[in-house]
């Protein structure tokens, strides 16, 4: 047990630094709207914190690896919350100083959340836990995370008020720094690599993730599945419960089926991880996760056969980020995590705005059912890509070897 504490509590930090982010999600934007009576200035400031969130896990990650991933850790998250907990003692601050303060704190988060999970190898071997688990068990408790955090904000919101909110938020990321600090100790890695000109460590992670085929196309893949994902939550699936449905309720069923499958999915797979192909369950989970729960909106009307759909498509899709995870950590050098990590994050990511943009730009032009169908076997084909090239056994294997190994 006394083995396994570094890791529990690493993924303890991870789940409460997740669940102060879906707060800030809701927090942050309802207080500029409150003080400012501006939508515009509200989306600037929800922009302006994911934006940095993003940036920071590319540009920062060679000074990370140079001050150390621990330090990185506590610093970022401790800096996080020192500026979110300005905002809240301070909720009348001019708009411009405020919107400083929530782009440092995503900021510090980006850079903070990369090197967390560039720490959870080497507290995973000290654990001897597979990576596998750990990556399945990782996704497990961020997917409640977000389901609690966004719903917990609103009702704090409506009990309180959105700067006391946002100052529970900022606990959470000290909670987090508190946890690091306290229990978290992994060796020492002392990489070359780290000492290396700030531009050429740049370029090694850009280099490093372009020489791996396979990591490549499983990025693309999680681009993709953003990409969809986002343009069925904000357009298909709002479009598709006025025009199909003609009820607000069963917005919350489609959205609550695909959310509950996954956490279901994660559950599940967390026991199994150890004893599937990896890849297979990647790509299978790639296939079945994202097109059918696009496709059935074009083809039926019935509530009771979206929501079925959308519950398998979410249970099956509950394999992608894990195995992803576990590969990273696999086939990416230790010294070279923090840059590749945030690399990743920022190509993954950059697949949610646009879902949303192509999405609302073709319904007009093509009508609800052309476009969606069109989505969705765009997706179907894009899935398939990693099928390609693979001959004969899984090329990452059952991952039971991981544990010897390590």
């Amino acid at each position: 047990m006394r083995r396994r504490t570094g890791l529990i509590a690493l993924l303890a930090a991870d789940t409460v630094a997740a669940l102060g982010i879906q707060m800030s999600v809701v927090a942050i934007p309802w207080l500029v709207l409150v003080m400012t009576n501006s939508p515009a200035k509200m989306g600037l400031a929800a922009g302006a914190e994911i934006v940095c969130y993003v940036l920071s896990g590319i540009f920062a990650a060679p000074v990370a690896d140079r001050f150390g991933t621990r330090r990185t850790a506590i610093a970022a998250e401790t800096g996080s919350a020192a500026a979110l907990a300005t905002v809240a003692l301070l909720p009348h601050l001019h708009f411009g100083v405020l919107l400083v303060l929530v782009a440092v704190s995503g900021g510090l988060r980006g850079v903070g959340d990369r090197v967390k999970h560039v720490m959870m190898r080497p507290m995973a071997e000290i654990a001897d836990a597979p990576m596998i688990r750990v990556t399945s068990v990782y996704e497990s408790l961020t997917r409640v995370a977000m389901l609690v955090g966004a719903p917990l904000a609103g009702v704090l919101i409506s009990a309180m008020s959105a700067a006391h909110v946002v100052g529970l938020t900022a606990v959470t990321f000290a909670g987090c720094a508190l946890l690091v600090t306290l229990f978290v100790r992994p060796p020492d890695a002392g990489p070359a690599e780290a000492r290396e000109p700030y531009l050429t460590a740049l370029r090694g992670g850009v280099r490093t993730l372009l020489g791996d085929r396979m990591l490549v196309t499983m990025t693309l893949i999680l681009f993709a599945s953003n990409l969809f994902t986002q343009a069925a939550v904000v357009v298909f699936v709002p479009l598709w419960v006025r025009d199909v449905a003609h009820t607000s309720t069963a917005l919350g069923l489609v959205d609550g089926a695909f959310a509950g499958g996954v956490l279901l999915g994660s559950m599940v797979f967390t026991l199994l991880a150890t004893r599937v192909p990896q890849y297979l369950a990647f790509t299978l989970g790639a296939i079945l996760g994202g097109a059918p729960r696009l496709l059935v909106l074009g083809l039926s009307d019935n509530l009771a056969v979206v929501m079925g759909v959308t519950l398998l498509s979410g249970v099956a899709m509950c394999a992608v980020n894990p195995v992803y995870g576990a590969a990273l950590y696999r086939r990416v050098p230790a010294a070279l995590q923090t840059r590749v990590f945030g690399l990743v994050t920022a190509v993954c990511f950059s697949g949610i705005p646009l879902g949303g943009i192509l999405a609302g730009w073709a319904v007009p032009g093509f009508g609800l059912t052309g476009t969606v169908l069109s989505f969705g076997v765009v997706f179907l084909v894009v899935s398939l890509v990693p099928l390609l090239g693979v001959r004969g056994r899984d090329p990452l294997g059952v991952p039971e070897r991981e544990t010897a190994a390590a």
